[in-house]
């Protein structure tokens, strides 16, 4: 096969599975006491992540040269991640160290190669096909037909060997790393040492894989704990922080809850939602873990702090795209807790001297889009006063043409978009029974009804409910 960023692309289809329908966890089922376990049902995502590495010609020692920040929690992971990188590749401007920074996160929103990154950019697709093809030749051995069949890293595990690979391959100096879904048995947790660990936000999400409760959520998050290695944590209800700090006196570490920091820089652009004050003072605390642990003596400077703020960015989390004399407000909430937050964001930052529209899409397997469509409205109208001039319900289809891109990772749901469309409209109808509503069958139809609808005076528009939908709409806003 011939060496191009399609085929890897093709090939890496390949490697998608089912997620597990049973819990597959293995955590107290009462924290309180540590007593009781679940049972472990299927293979967790971390076996096999060391032997494929060491396939790779890597050795521990490799990754943990790697200087890992190892980032778990329910929400603000990835905004989290992007405040360190963003720290740490200011001070390493003015400083020289970390000369270069690295960043694994998930999911991407419009290509593949947004989930590895270097210096806040994703690697090109030349460097992505280069060390794909590197790690599949490795690891992904032509059939033979004789003895036990080799067993191989399905698609996140597959992803996560080419971004340690190709960090290795590049000499970054930093690596923030996001977890996927868990911490014990996840395979990021294939990192014997990082230099810092941090657990955000924790609520009731991938209660298959790591519930029934909060506390067992917390059980798993605690697992990127590791001997000696300083942790941080966000504050927490009494119950999961209790577990936090139980099961950091089982790795030998010390846990800091972190509050808001009282010293970072009045950014209304960056910092005007609080809960991104809050995944900042999370990201400055281990930003300074980090270059205490790696560059003795070094410090964050306000100037670093006050800079880093300014350049940070995270694509489709609280993001606003200009257009003429229009804004795009985009979030890729897609579960209730993030919802009221993009409700609150846009209430903030948006006018009511300008039409003010809400497009909303969320079709899902996992999670019930009519709650969140209830949570929004309601956050919307009765906790911020604010009155969409205009709702717009759409699906997950991008383009009237009916293209696709090549990358796009994000799978579409089993669930039909005219199944649900009525629900979303019944729902808003009534919490707001003069709400304008409409419903378009793509993205770019969406996108179009809201120009129109802005007209000369423009428009304000928030897009959310779901990562796919923000995702096709960045890639028609940013083509």
């Amino acid at each position: 096969m011939n060496r191009t960023y399609e085929n890897a692309l093709r090939l890496l289809q390949t490697r998608r599975r089912s997620r597990p329908k049973t819990i597959v966890s293995k955590a107290p089922l009462d924290p309180a006491s540590g007593s009781g376990t679940q049972p472990l049902k299927g293979l967790p995502s971390i076996v096999g992540m060391k032997e494929w590495l060491q396939d790779l010609g890597h050795s521990e020692n490799d990754v943990n040269n790697l200087n890992v920040v190892h980032i778990a929690g329910t929400k603000g992971k990835g905004s989290t991640c992007a405040f360190t990188r963003s720290f740490l590749q200011t001070h390493g401007l003015r400083t020289g160290f970390p000369k270069r920074v690295g960043q694994y996160c998930s999911p991407d929103l419009r290509f593949i190669r947004e989930r590895i990154q270097i210096d806040g950019k994703p690697i090109s697709e030349d460097q992505f096909t280069r060390y794909f093809f590197e790690v599949w030749e490795r690891l992904m051995p032509a059939e033979s037909g004789v003895g036990e069949p080799v067993r191989q890293p399905a698609y996140l595990q597959f992803i996560l060997l080419l971004a340690l690979h190709t960090f290795i391959r590049e000499k970054v100096e930093a690596t923030i790393l996001e977890t996927h879904n868990g911490g014990e048995f996840d395979s990021t947790n294939v990192v014997a040492k990082p230099v810092a660990t941090g657990i955000t936000a924790l609520g009731m999400d991938h209660i298959l894989q790591l519930g029934p409760t909060i506390e067992n959520i917390a059980w798993h998050k605690a697992g990127i704990m590791k001997p000696g290695v300083p942790a941080v944590s966000m504050l927490q209800d009494a119950g999961p922080a209790e577990v936090l700090r139980k099961r950091a006196a089982e790795k030998g570490t010390s846990l800091e809850f972190v509050p808001v920091d009282e010293t970072l820089p009045d950014n209304k652009k960056v910092l005007s939602v609080p809960v991104q004050r809050l995944n900042c003072s999370i990201a400055l605390a281990l930003s300074k873990n980090f270059l205490r642990a790696t560059a003795p003596g070094q410090e964050l400077t306000a100037e670093d702090i006050a800079r880093g703020v300014e350049n940070f960015s995270w694509a489709g989390r609280f993001q606003v795209i200009e257009e003429r004399n229009s804004q795009w407000f985009l979030d890729g909430a897609h579960n209730t807790l993030s919802i009221v937050q993009a409700a609150q964001w846009f209430a903030v930052n948006s006018s009511p001297e300008k039409c003010r529209i809400l497009i909303y899409a969320h079709i899902s397997d996992q999670r019930d889009g009519e709650e969140m469509a209830e949570t929004l409205v309601n956050a919307l109208l009765e906790e911020h006063n604010l009155r969409p001039d205009h709702v717009i319900f759409t699906t997950y289809d991008e383009t009237e043409n009916g293209s696709t891109r090549i990358d796009q990772t994000l799978k579409s749901s089993e669930k039909r978009f005219s199944d649900v469309i009525a629900g979303y409209v019944s729902i808003w109808k009534k919490v707001d029974r003069q709400a304008t509503v409409s419903t378009e069958p793509t993205i770019e139809k969406a996108l179009n009804l809201a120009r129109r609808l802005g007209g000369e005076k423009g428009m304000q528009t928030l897009v959310t409910g779901s990562l796919r939908l923000v995702g096709g709409a960045l890639n028609l806003l940013e083509a």
